[in-house]
């Protein structure tokens, strides 16, 4: 029997061949693993989902979420849209696609915040998160409270810029909630993921997604994005007549296979997507009690609490014909504490009573009824349900004991009264401001208008390194709780500070 030898060129032939392979064909040949998550925009109804909540690289649409961050900090008073921010050489050296900011460098957030939604620049979006924070870690920290606090339950963030890194996370479907919650929760910033060309201060830059936002017809946003271990992502909005879809795509080979997809997905959701539908926006977030999630940066997690803005009022509704009179024999107002702020007192005081009925001082008749006096005492403590039979006996005979001698009303009196014995460790924050004077003048007039739940408050000015921080301290718990609920009513940022903040 002969064997066949087998030629030496003929394995040097297989090897180039191999080769060839491996460096030659494309390397969509080796795609990212694919997701699709397709919803109605006005309702949150799922349209299509394929993979939706497999954990994937997201890219550049981390920058959603660094975005978010920035624009709900403009709205707390953190910092402003003119805002100079100093370029550290960490946001210097990230790699592209970057603005070509220099270490040193200072520039309005307003161009940072352009560069990053339009031109999806990796430097620009850490210089933000820099600003907001002080840190890259400490806002990833902030970034994992949010996912959680907008529902974003299988997102992890390590960066603001979405480069790859162990850990950093997140799905179709999360990635779509963050694209709904831009477009609801910050609509007059939204125009920004539109624009085709933008000015970034250092040089005009091009939209990443501008054949998409060209070619599709009502097309008006959002993010784009591409690492080598993410593929080519996109979460995409379109808006035709009442209708808006949203749709997010994971992993999709090229820009124009995955626009392809995209485009597809679209018009699938226009067609399930019914022509009129509620419009049904997402809830704010609400931070309560929401902590980092393990590992996410590095360090403990913080625990931090914000309450949301009360709808109703939690005071009960009087019988009927029943007209409570509010009796307060000194109205105390908190002293500037700032000689700047001496002028701004009887101005502050003014706007403050012009938010509540006259203050009114009665003396009580020089010998009142029992019964009258129980319901002059009821409607000057607070307004309360009715009482039981056997409760309002008991008052009234508790009340008859207390004989008042007739006065004069009392002329009004301007004095302070700040405490924080008791064990008083909590308080809350009304907001970060670019000076001194402003958070105390805010301060203030917060006191003057909510002088029920903030009396025997402390007034404090923090200074921060992105502005100063107008708290009220010494307060318990309940009473911040109570404090915050009534000013976010009030259409008054608030959040409350706990005793390890």
């Amino acid at each position: 029997m002969r064997v066949r030898r087998v030629q030496p060129a003929r394995y040097g032939l297989f090897i180039l061949a191999a080769i060839w392979i491996l460096l030659i064909l494309p390397l969509s040949a080796m795609a990212a693993p694919y997701a699709a998550y397709v919803i109605d925009a006005r309702t949150g109804e799922v349209l299509h989902s394929r993979n939706a909540d497999t954990r994937l690289h997201p890219a550049s649409l981390t920058k959603m979420m660094t975005l978010y961050i920035a624009f709900e900090a403009i709205k707390r008073g953190e910092i402003s849209l003119d805002s100079k921010v100093k370029i550290t050489s960490h946001a210097a050296s990230e790699p592209p696609s970057k603005l070509g900011l220099k270490s040193g460098q200072t520039i309005s957030l307003r161009y940072l915040i352009r560069a990053a939604a339009v031109k999806s620049a990796n430097d620009a979006a850490t210089a933000i998160g820099e600003a907001i924070e002080g840190s890259e870690a400490k806002f990833a920290r902030r970034m994992n409270r949010t996912a959680k606090a907008l529902g974003m339950t299988n997102t992890t963030f390590k960066n603001a810029h979405g480069l790859t890194e162990s850990g950093h996370m997140s799905t179709a479907h999360d990635m779509t909630i963050m694209g709904r919650h831009l477009l609801y929760d910050h609509p007059e910033y939204y125009n920004l993921f539109s624009r085709i060309t933008a000015d970034a201060g250092v040089r005009k830059v091009s939209h990443t997604n501008r054949r998409f936002l060209g070619s599709y017809k009502g097309a008006d946003g959002i993010k784009t994005g591409y690492t080598r271990a993410a593929g080519f992502n996109l979460t995409a909005s379109a808006e035709r007549g009442n209708e808006r879809v949203i749709v997010t795509v994971f992993g999709g080979t090229s820009t124009s296979a995955r626009n392809a997809k995209v485009t597809e997905l679209m018009d699938l959701g226009f067609r399930r997507a019914p022509s009129r539908a509620p419009l049904n926006k997402p809830s704010k977030p609400v931070y309560a009690d929401v902590e980092d999630t393990p590992g996410a940066s590095g360090g403990a997690g913080k625990v931090i609490r914000l309450v949301g803005a009360v709808t109703t009022s939690k005071r009960p509704t009087l019988r009927p014909g029943h007209q409570p009179q509010v009796v307060v024999a000194t109205a105390e107002v908190p002293q500037a504490t700032s000689p700047i702020l001496n002028s701004d007192i009887t101005a502050a005081l003014k706007e403050a009573q012009q938010t509540a009925p006259p203050v009114v001082a009665e003396a009580p008749a020089p010998t009142p009824e029992p019964a009258a006096e129980a319901e002059t005492l009821l409607a000057s403590v607070s307004v309360r349900p009715t009482l039981r039979p056997s409760s309002a006996a008991s008052l009234v005979e508790t009340a008859a004991v207390k004989q008042v001698t007739p006065k004069a009303p009392p002329a009004p009196e301007v004095i302070t009264r700040v405490s924080t014995s008791g064990g008083r460790h909590w308080g809350v924050n009304v907001g970060r401001y670019p000076s001194r004077y402003a958070a105390e003048k805010v301060l203030l007039k917060t006191a003057l208008s909510e002088i029920s739940t903030l009396d025997g408050s402390l007034r404090k000015v923090v200074r921060r390194p992105q502005g100063f921080d107008a708290n009220f301290l010494g307060m318990t718990r309940e009473t911040a709780d109570l404090a915050c609920r009534r000013l976010v009513a009030r259409n008054v940022n608030c959040f409350m500070i706990g005793p390890s903040s």
